[in-house]
């Protein structure tokens, strides 16, 4: 078998593969790297040696049976049998659904949560998508921490569980997409420093020197990037990718690095025959990151809209805090805006940044799937100093506003995506929590949390709790990933069925109804009253109407024809005046007769 690796700063290169050493030869074609062969097969263990350091894991390892530390297994992906023939799942029409494999299931294993995956085809999603499954320090995290870019967490159960996750997928129609982090890793068990010029100090993120994109050796960096991108769709059959925080890639070449992605990811679909799409998480609100390439773009296919979660947020709780404070001033012409426009920060000026924030997007240009729509991911929940969910705030006394909030996105313009236990108002918390095994750096972890909350004007309590830090939840302790886990007991029993009802039977409408993914963003039109607390939009012959008053809303409609096809309480059609007639904190979906 033939055993390589990029170690341009090195005298020396040795390989131990197995019981044997052996020592690397310069590739003569290609600067930095070194090559040669040993007997090897599935499952057998091999590393590299620097010069006359320790032995380090393969950047390009497919498997860390012991862990980000340990030595790599050869993993010969031709061994599994796929199941299902799969032609793939496009982005247009989807409706996506985020999953966390260590508390979608109490057991935290990919087979675990596989034996799960029917509820999600009977719910309606179309498209799994997986937090980030790279290997990470511990057993339990959210995956962020990552490194070995091309291997699967081995306490999920390594790349074969992956793969007979994504085979349990197709066979039920459900598309997985893949959570991957390019803009930093670790830092616990990250090697890359040792073999090469992985990071540059030219820029700094959030999580210290950035991934190297740009300085002296970054083709080799790019492509370490690119080519773990396009294993993941190739070897393990995914048919997208989330890009974590694409504002963090700091680059300064004329090609973006995102442009680069984009054009790989593109003629691999060509090659595979089947449809493939990348998702950034930007903070930019720079339509050029979903624009074509041909139009000057960057190509990629789609990018996370927090503007319109914002919103919606803020509608629906009042709360004003940090990046909260500009939409809650008029926080129904917020949520008009983001329907309408796209972006609600469109080269206007933002308070939480103190300056002019984004750029307006085309919207006769650019198709409204591009941009995705939710009330709660990951991070809206996670970061939350309680990990409280939209349903800790509303439930049990207005179950209706979560009607109205899965209405707004499932009927919206947006390609929708919810986030795990949301479908039912799940009752559990998400909370952030880490397993670190460097002491230091786990307490680090938890003062650095305790003073992110502080810094916010979180007060603590004077008698702290066990397992936690001020109030806020230890990141090490295991109970705070156990009070994340899913409770399925609920989804059976009240308020959480009924809930659960209502997002089968707006997904369904979404499938059935072709106005509710039409493209074109511009064709939304939107009234409110942000007095009334009502809000009413039209795409096609479908009109939408919410009331998150608590009293009746008249809502002028402007059709007299109309038949309701979803409603959470019972109501009547518009009368000959076309005003319809809304109870309290609840919502109606009709089409134009």
């Amino acid at each position: 078998m033939q055993f390589e690796v990029w170690a341009p700063q090195a005298d020396r290169v040795t390989l131990h593969c197995a019981d044997s050493t052996r020592a690397l030869t310069r590739d003569p074609e290609r600067t930095g790297w070194w090559t040669g062969e040993a007997d090897a097969t599935d499952g057998t263990r091999y590393g590299f040696a620097l010069d006359d350091g320790p032995v380090l894991p393969d950047p390009r390892s497919r498997r860390q049976p012991d862990g980000p530390d340990g030595t790599s297994a050869v993993v010969d992906h031709e061994r599994y049998a796929w199941r299902v023939p799969w032609a793939g799942r496009a982005l247009p029409g989807a409706v996506l659904y985020e999953l966390h494999v260590g508390t979608y299931t109490r057991e935290g294993t990919l087979d675990a949560a596989a034996e799960r995956l029917g509820h999600l085809a009977e719910l309606g999603v179309t498209h799994v998508q997986l937090m980030p499954v790279c290997p990470f320090p511990g057993v339990h995290g959210w995956g962020y921490e990552g490194v070995s870019l091309w291997a699967v967490h081995e306490p999920y159960g390594g790349p074969e569980a992956l793969k007979r996750f994504v085979d349990r997928a197709h066979e039920l129609g459900l598309g997985v997409v893949l959570d991957v982090v390019h803009n930093h890793l670790g830092p616990s068990g990250n090697h890359l420093p040792a073999f090469g010029p992985y990071f540059t100090d030219t820029h700094h993120t959030p999580w210290g020197a950035a991934v190297n994109l740009d300085a002296p050796g970054s083709d080799e960096v790019r492509a370490y990037l690119a080519g773990s991108a396009l294993a993941w769709l190739r070897d393990y059959r995914l048919d997208g990718l989330r890009l974590d925080a694409v504002h963090a890639l700091k680059d300064t070449r004329a090609r973006h690095f995102l442009e680069e992605l984009s054009t790989a990811v593109d003629a691999l679909a060509a090659e595979l025959h089947r449809p493939l799409f990348l998702i950034a998480e930007s903070d930019l609100n720079d339509p050029r990151v979903i624009t074509a390439r041909a139009e000057g773009g960057l190509g990629v296919h789609a990018q996370w809209n927090d503007d319109f979660h914002h919103a919606l947020h803020t509608t629906l709780t009042g709360e004003a805090q940090g990046y909260y404070a500009d939409f809650a001033r008029a926080p129904f012409a917020a949520l008009a805006k983001t329907l309408t426009d796209g972006f609600f920060h469109d080269d206007t000026y933002s308070t939480f940044r103190a300056r002019r924030h984004g750029r307006p997007l085309d919207r006769t240009r650019l198709a409204a799937h591009r941009l995705l729509g939710y009330t709660q991911t990951h991070d809206q929940v996670g970061n939350r100093a309680q990990g409280d969910r939209l349903s800790a705030a509303l439930l049990p006394e207005s179950p209706g506003l979560l009607a109205c909030a899965a209405a707004l996105v499932l009927t919206g313009p947006f390609t929708p995506m919810l986030f795990m236990g949301e479908e039912w108002a799940a009752g559990t918390p998400w909370q952030f929590f880490t397993d670190h095994t460097d002491p230091e750096l786990a307490e680090a972890v938890r003062q650095g949390r305790r003073r992110e909350f502080a810094a916010h004007g979180w007060a603590g309590e004077a008698t702290p709790r066990p397992g936690y830090i001020d109030n806020i939840p230890d990141p090490q302790d295991p109970a705070t990933r156990d009070r994340s886990c899913l409770d399925w007991s609920e989804p059976d029993r009240e308020p959480h069925a009924r809930v659960l009802a209502w997002y089968r039977e707006l997904i369904a409408l979404r499938h059935a109804q072709p106005d509710l993914t039409d493209p074109d963003l511009a064709d939304t039109k939107v009234a409110h009253d942000e007095d009334a607390r009502w809000f009413a939009f039209r795409r096609g012959d479908v009109r939408v109407a919410v009331n998150l008053g608590g009293e009746t809303a008249s809502i002028p409609l402007g059709v007299r024809h109309a038949r309701v096809l979803a409603a959470w309480e019972p109501v009547r059609a518009p009368g000959a005046d076309g005003v319809l007639s809304v109870p309290g904190e609840s919502c109606v979906v009709l089409t134009q007769d």
